[in-house]
């Protein structure tokens, strides 16, 4: 597993931009913050891990800023050599998954899109309370989303895993 500063020169070396990779950096910490507090909570999380793979997580937007950007970050995380627990926090980060028919109304391949380790939970939960640089809070988050017209369904699911991740937390 790249260490913290691999895993930045690989978003740059995927081309990805100061934007992008500043985004990540964000996630990252906010993410590492959340797993670290779930571990002193007795859970058993890979800190290092969810660090990475929240580094990584937007790897995919080098090449596309729309939904297929986590099917592109699987490939160019396949293409360097990193662990398959990092392709699938890439995989899964959008929102709170995206589900088997919603993957075949968005065009994707099939694959598994939902989070179910406690890493690609926390990754997902931890990108979506950041907004581009800055954090929010779920409430500042599920406004944005009803502002963008996001369907209701996927505020719940945001929601849900927001509460899953806060229960460890707390």
């Amino acid at each position: 597993m790249p260490d913290k500063n691999a895993a930045i020169e690989l978003l740059k070396l995927a081309g990805c931009s100061d934007n992008v990779i500043n985004h990540c950096k964000v996630v990252s910490d906010c993410a590492r913050e959340m797993a670290e507090k779930i571990y002193h909570n007795g859970y058993a999380v890979d800190i290092e891990l969810v660090q990475i793979g929240a580094l990584l997580h937007d790897v995919g937007r080098s090449r596309t800023h729309d939904i297929r950007h986590g099917v592109e970050g699987v490939i160019l995380a396949k293409d360097f050599g990193l662990d398959d627990k990092i392709a699938g926090i890439i995989r899964t980060h959008i929102g709170a998954g995206i589900t088997p028919e919603d993957t075949v109304s968005l065009g994707l391949p099939p694959d598994r899109y939902i989070p179910l380790t406690l890493e690609e939970k926390i990754v997902a939960h931890a990108d979506n309370l950041v907004e581009d640089e800055t954090r929010v809070s779920i409430f500042e988050k599920v406004e944005i989303l009803r502002k963008k017209g996001r369907e209701e369904h996927i505020i719940e699911k945001i929601i849900h895993l927001n509460n899953e991740i806060e229960n460890m937390i707390d």
